[in-house]
């Protein structure tokens, strides 16, 4: 069996059915509005497939592939996850359980401005894995935040069909573009309507909702040097960091186009520290 359910349909690209300002704080990390949206996301979907979810024992929940660095989705997936959990403890039923497919990203390209044939192009380049054996044979929910062609859905069946997983399949999103005549880089529309310069990107990031994500790691790494340096004067010394140490967690210190600024906040790290405490790093100190 497999399912398809958006929240919200995209068919004029005039009108958009959600807070697009909303959306892209979202996108840059706003955890608040990830329960917003994950509690939107729950009332609709659980309006209409009630009877699904109840009459299945064992239930697993998949948030978009990533590798160390959570995904946008993953936060959504996560309040999700806490929704859906107390409707079942209220109908005495077993929690979720959630898995993950893991994914070696392999680019650097903004995916938002491509279409479906350029998207499964790129993607199709990265390495992925999922765990058969766990969720063979269980109702699984994939979630994601956006459906604009289909190209991420296309590889997660893929993955399926070559695993030869058996089971029930849900794919999940909070919206989905209908209309084929929309060019999909509508979907950077979205994720830039608010975040458009350093000041609107800091608002988020000093948040006390904030919390990192692949999106906001990757447009730090790519910043232009004049916009780096404003940056790191406005964020604080633990989410610089915590920046750094999710980056090289996901390997992007071996990425040329993220190298320069990951070695510059690195250093930026290291002289806030020594003025700070005084400490001398040598070479090779982290």
């Amino acid at each position: 069996m497999n399912l398809s359910y958006s929240r919200y349909k995209i068919t004029d690209k005039n009108n958009c059915p959600f807070s697009e300002s909303e959306y892209s704080k979202f996108k840059f990390g706003d955890s608040a509005i990830a329960r917003k949206f994950a509690d939107e996301l729950f009332d609709g979907f659980i309006a209409e497939h009630k009877d699904l979810i109840l009459s299945n024992e064992e239930i697993v929940i998949l948030p978009s592939p990533y590798h160390s660095i959570p995904t946008a989705s993953n936060y959504l997936s996560f309040y999700f996850k806490t929704k859906m959990n107390t409707f079942l403890y209220e109908h005495n039923r077993k929690a979720l359980v959630e898995s993950k497919i893991y994914r070696n990203q392999t680019y650097t390209t903004d995916y938002g401005n491509l279409d479906y044939e350029q998207r499964v192009k790129l993607i199709a380049n990265d390495t992925y894995y999922i765990d058969r054996n766990f969720i063979d044979g269980k109702l699984c929910l994939f979630l994601d935040d956006i459906k604009i062609t289909g190209s991420h859905e296309h590889i997660v069946k893929k993955i399926l069909e070559q695993y030869n997983v058996q089971g029930k399949f849900v794919f999940m999103y909070y919206a989905e573009l209908k209309n084929s005549d929309i060019h999909p880089n509508i979907e950077n529309y979205y994720n830039y309507f608010y975040v458009k310069d350093i000041e609107s990107l800091s608002t988020i990031i000093n948040a006390q909702s904030f919390v990192f994500n692949t999106r906001t790691v990757k447009y730090i790494l790519k910043l232009e040097k004049s916009e780096l340096l404003l940056l790191v004067a406005q964020v604080e010394d633990t989410l610089l960091e915590q920046l750094f140490h999710l980056a090289v967690s996901n390997n992007y210190h071996t990425i040329a186009d993220y190298q320069e600024n990951l070695a510059y906040i690195n250093q930026s790290i290291k002289n806030k520290i020594t003025h700070n405490y005084g400490y001398q790093f040598t070479e090779g100190s982290t």
